[in-house]
């Protein structure tokens, strides 16, 4: 019993919590194999990491509202059959610095393709550009996939874009309607009117130009953020949970993975072409003027759709050019 307390994890404590009844210290330290002092610490870190809770003297403590931790079991069982035989293995962690970073370790250890690494939260996640990517415990859907590629770095070409139109599919069956925004995010409408982030899309490529290659693909997704975490960030941000309330986080991740690893085992052949239409039908800035970024230089033109290699093609007056992605950012001036 003290050798598993050693180990015991926020998880641990959390699931514990959730079941919407008070425990005492004493309890959670008897339940878990630990002290009460330990236990104190662990609730302490829970109200660090913005996990509300309440506390009533003589009962004890409880979550203020049910936290659904990812379920690995869960996650497999609701798999569609094909998915299923595209995923070799499945991590759920607690805290990793980064799940892409999870999965390049594995394709260094050999393993990795289609493998699947999801994560309650990221200690060093990063967007494109380096950004940082914060979220709060069991509020997002964080995972990174691997997958091997035979035909080099250029056939991936595209490849997050057909991403966003995978998660889109999946949301649209729950009523929830996003839009993408090149080349990586995926928004949604919010209470004000204007589109708030939903998702980020980050690929990593690492292998062969013209020969085998390997692919990280990771995704955040928000599903249910409270309303302090959403003050607390400087653009609009938005939740599955907006617009599909009751839509479970390990469905969601089930069923994403459900698109995705078809989607993966049929790209290497059929390209971004195959995802081409359905990304220009749900373009967020489709004909609309934007802000183009590039470094220190900035650019206005109207965006017009994507290629069949995922370019986003845009004009100004006479001029047409096309943007491929890289260290190119593209804002709205709306």
């Amino acid at each position: 019993m003290l050798g598993w307390g050693l180990c015991m994890t926020i998880g641990d404590l959390i699931r514990l919590l959730s079941d919407g009844e008070f425990h005492s210290g004493q309890q959670l330290g008897e339940r878990l194999g630990v002290s009460r002092a330990a236990v104190w610490k662990q609730l302490r870190k829970l109200e660090s990491l913005g996990i509300a809770m309440e506390a009533v003297k003589g009962q004890g403590y409880r979550l203020a509202e049910p936290l659904e931790l990812l379920d690995g079991s869960a996650i497999v069982a609701g798999l569609p059959r094909e998915a299923r035989g595209g995923v070799t293995r499945l991590f759920v962690e607690e805290v990793l610095p980064s799940s892409n970073q999870f999965m390049r370790e594995r394709f260094a250890q050999g393993a990795g393709h289609g493998e699947v690494c999801f994560v309650e939260q990221q200690s060093a996640g990063k967007g494109r550009r380096g950004r940082t990517w914060v979220t709060p415990w069991g509020r997002t859907l964080m995972l990174s996939v691997g997958w091997r590629f035979e035909s080099g770095i250029a056939a991936m070409e595209g490849l997050s874009l057909a991403v966003g139109v995978a998660l889109s599919r999946v949301l649209e069956a729950h009523g929830v309607m996003p839009r993408l925004k090149w080349p990586n995010d995926v928004l949604l409408d919010t209470e004000s009117g204007a589109y708030g982030k939903l998702a980020g899309i980050l690929v990593e490529m690492s292998g062969d130009a013209a020969g085998p290659c390997e692919a990280v693909i990771g995704m955040g997704i928000n599903v249910d953020l409270p309303a302090a975490f959403r003050a607390s960030i400087e653009q609009p941000v938005s939740a599955v949970r907006d617009q599909a309330p009751e839509l479970s986080r390990n469905q969601l991740a089930a069923e994403l993975l459900g698109e995705l690893m078809p989607m993966l085992a049929c790209f290497e052949e059929i390209g971004f072409a195959g995802w081409q239409e359905a990304w220009n039908q749900r373009h967020a800035l489709a004909e609309q003027q934007v802000d183009i970024l590039h470094g220190e230089r900035r650019d206005t033109a109207i965006a017009e759709q994507v290629d069949a290699s995922g370019n986003l093609w845009v004009r100004r007056d006479a001029e047409r050019w096309k943007l491929a992605g890289g260290e190119i950012s593209v804002r709205s001036r709306s």
